[in-house]
């Protein structure tokens, strides 16, 4: 309850955004322009990037797992080292 409460004051496109992005699965990576198609605006890559970059929630919102579609990582809020981190992590349970 109180993490909706707090998303409801960001923009209609963060909340859009972040939802597409809590339904990725743990081990897989999707473009921010993918997650941009999902939230019908296709051209909205760079402003997909901005809604993570304001992600309140990075534990329950795995914006790590949104990368570049030239499969770079691209940015993350908390450090790109924790973002390969993450990333690793996940890959391996991902194997089990």
């Amino acid at each position: 309850v109180f993490t909706k409460e707090i998303i409801k004051k960001y923009p209609e496109f963060y909340q859009k955004v972040w939802k597409v992005v809590a339904q990725i699965p743990k081990g897989e990576v999707r473009s921010y322009s993918w997650v941009a198609k999902k939230v019908g605006s296709a051209k909205a890559a760079r402003a997909v990037g901005q809604a993570l970059k304001n992600n309140p929630f990075p534990v329950i919102i795995p914006c790590h797992r949104v990368i570049r579609k030239d499969g770079s990582l691209g940015g993350y809020s908390q450090g790109l080292k924790k973002k390969t981190l993450l990333l690793k992590i996940e890959k391996r349970f991902k194997k089990r």
